[in-house]
């Protein structure tokens, strides 16, 4: 090739083109944020909101928006997004010619955390910051880091297991030794201990619901407590008595 002028005067005269294209893609690329050519027009939310503002959504929409239609940078917009307190995911795509589009899925709040003012716990069993616009008759779930989807799971089934006697949870706590304590909405409280082989948490509820008009009705004040603990029965605590008065064994 060395030898043949015309051959390295094409190969030189393609190099040539080459950088330069490289060159003008370079420009283009840094100055395209910077030119008006395809700019972005119009931020468009595919559905209605519930929780989440619009003013929030621009605003932080705008913290974010940079560039034109090619170079804006729509991770960055989601994960601006997903900042806002009501927003669990948020998706942002390009519509051409001068449009983004955004879904957004807020939190649907299930129960209250803790007992920190402000901590939820949405439908999926995760915790999340905010606060609630309206006035709600919410339970509180009240247990370890990490185990509000196990807390929700449970507060549900129990619901289910009360639904006979028309009775509902209002506080389920779970200990840092795994022991249940249901109160109910009355604020009768269900202690209902570990988990165990013999004697699961399901059946201990059920038991009480099955005795549920003996324990309501029992001659006397109504209990502030059950300890349904026991293998085959229950025990009755009342309000200023220091000891327990064991029924229901079998």
């Amino acid at each position: 090739m060395w030898h043949k002028p015309g051959l390295l005067k094409a190969v030189a005269d393609l190099l040539f083109l080459l950088g330069g294209a490289a060159l003008v893609f370079a420009a283009v690329v840094w100055g395209a944020p910077r030119l008006t050519l395809f700019p972005l027009e119009e931020v468009a939310v595919s559905h209605e909101l519930q929780e989440v503002r619009r003013s929030d959504v621009e605003q932080s929409l705008a913290q974010a928006m940079r560039g034109n239609f090619f170079t804006v940078n729509v991770e960055a917009l989601r994960l601006a997004l997903e900042q806002l307190a009501w927003v669990r995911r948020a998706e942002v795509w390009r519509k051409w010619p001068g449009r983004v589009e955004v879904r957004i899925e807020e939190h649907q709040v299930a129960a209250l955390w803790g007992s920190t003012p402000g901590q939820l716990v949405n439908t999926y069993g995760e915790v999340f910051a905010a606060e609630l616009s309206r006035a709600q008759s919410l339970p509180r779930l009240i247990g370890p880091a990490g185990a509000s989807a196990e807390l929700l799971r449970r507060h549900d089934e129990f619901a289910e297991l009360l639904q006979p006697i028309g009775r509902q949870p209002a506080e389920l706590s779970l200990s840092p030794r795994l022991a249940w304590l249901l109160k109910l909405e009355d604020g009768l409280l269900v202690e209902l201990g570990r988990e165990q082989a013999k004697a699961p948490i399901r059946v201990r509820l059920q038991r009480f619901v099955d005795h549920h008009a003996t324990i309501t009705n029992s001659g006397q004040a109504p209990p502030v407590a059950v300890d349904m603990r026991y293998p085959n029965g229950f025990a009755l605590r009342f309000a200023g008595s220091v000891g327990q008065e064991v029924k229901g064994k079998k």
